[in-house]
Formats: C-alpha cells, sequence, structure tokens
C-alpha cells in the first residue's frame, strides 16, 4: 500500500521516513519529495509498505513528530 505523508518536518530525509514507518512492516520504499530547483523538501513525501499499511494510517495521522502534526492517508494513483 502506497501512503502519502503530508507536513513533514523541512529536515527530514528519505532514511528518516523509512525508519518512521518500518515499526508497521517492511518499508519498500520511502521519498521525499523535493523542489526541482533548489534541492529542498517540499514537506511531503510517499512510504509504499509490504503490509500494515493501513495501522500506519491509523496510528501516524494526526500525530506529532519533531513538532509537526502528519497527515496520512492512502496516496491517489497520479492522473
Amino acid at each position: 500500500m502506497k501512503l502519502f505523508v503530508g507536513n513533514l518536518p523541512w529536515s527530514v530525509d528519505n532514511s528518516e521516513l523509512e525508519s518512521l514507518f518500518s515499526d508497521f512492516g517492511n518499508v519498500l520504499s520511502a521519498n521525499v519529495i523535493t523542489d526541482r530547483d533548489t534541492k529542498r523538501s517540499r514537506g511531503f513525501g510517499f512510504v509504499e509498505l509490504e503490509s500494515g499499511g493501513a495501522e500506519a494510517i491509523e496510528s501516524m495521522n494526526d500525530s506529532d513528530f519533531q513538532g509537526r502534526k502528519l497527515t496520512v492517508n492512502e496516496a491517489k494513483p497520479r492522473t
């Protein structure tokens, strides 16, 4: 299941995002989205879990992480 993770702190990188969700199952990928020009984080990312996606959403949505309230839900497919 692919998850959207919003309102990430600017300092979070891919490995931190992966470790944040590793308690819920095997993380297949974790990507913080960066600005094409500045290479700075855009404050959101995507995590793909082999299993445990629903539990991750339930537990992590509206949770506090480094002073920011995360938004976690199932990612919508690109159009």
